[in-house]
C-alpha cells in the first residue's frame, strides 16, 4: 500500500511539474514501504530522507521560478508553504540523526501525505489555473 496514491486531480497541468511530482511521490512511498517492511536500514532511510529534502527542495525552487516569471500574485504565500515542509523535513532528519525514537511511517504519514495532497489541491492547482489562464 502506497502512502500517497496518485491522483489525476493532483495534476496541475504543467508537464515538468507533474513529471516531479509524481517523482516525489514516488520515492516517498518507497521509503514508506520500506519502512513498513521493517526492511530499511538506518543509512538507507538517511540516504532516501536526503533525497527528498533534495528533490522537494529543486523542485520547490522550478515552482517558484515559474511563479516569478508569471508574476503570480499568491508567490509568497505559496513559497511560505514550500518552506514550511522543508523546515518539517529538516527537523525529522535532524531526530532520526539524533536517534530520538519515533514511528517513522506515522511522521511520514502526517507531515507528507497531508502537506501533499492539500498542497497539489489548493497552491499548485490554483497557481496552474493562473499560469494557464
Amino acid at each position: 500500500m502506497a502512502l500517497i496514491e496518485w491522483k489525476q486531480e493532483f495534476s496541475v497541468g504543467i508537464d515538468d511539474v507533474d513529471h516531479e511530482h509524481q517523482e516525489m511521490v514516488a520515492l516517498i512511498n518507497e521509503l514508506y514501504g520500506e519502512l513498513k517492511a521493517g526492511q530499511a536500514s538506518k543509512e538507507k532511510v538517511s540516504g532516501f530522507l536526503g533525497e527528498i529534502h533534495a528533490k522537494i527542495a529543486a523542485h520547490f525552487a522550478l515552482e517558484e521560478h515559474i511563479m516569478q516569471q508569471a508574476r503570480y500574485d499568491r508567490a509568497a504565500g505559496h513559497k511560505a508553504d514550500h518552506d514550511l515542509l522543508l523546515d518539517d523535513i529538516g527537523d525529522i532528519m535532524e531526530r532520526f540523526e539524533a536517534d530520538r525514537y519515533f514511528k517513522y511511517e506515522d511522521v511520514l504519514s502526517e507531515h507528507l501525505r497531508d502537506w501533499f495532497t492539500v498542497h497539489f489541491r489548493t497552491h499548485d492547482s490554483r497557481l496552474h489555473k493562473m499560469v494557464s489562464a
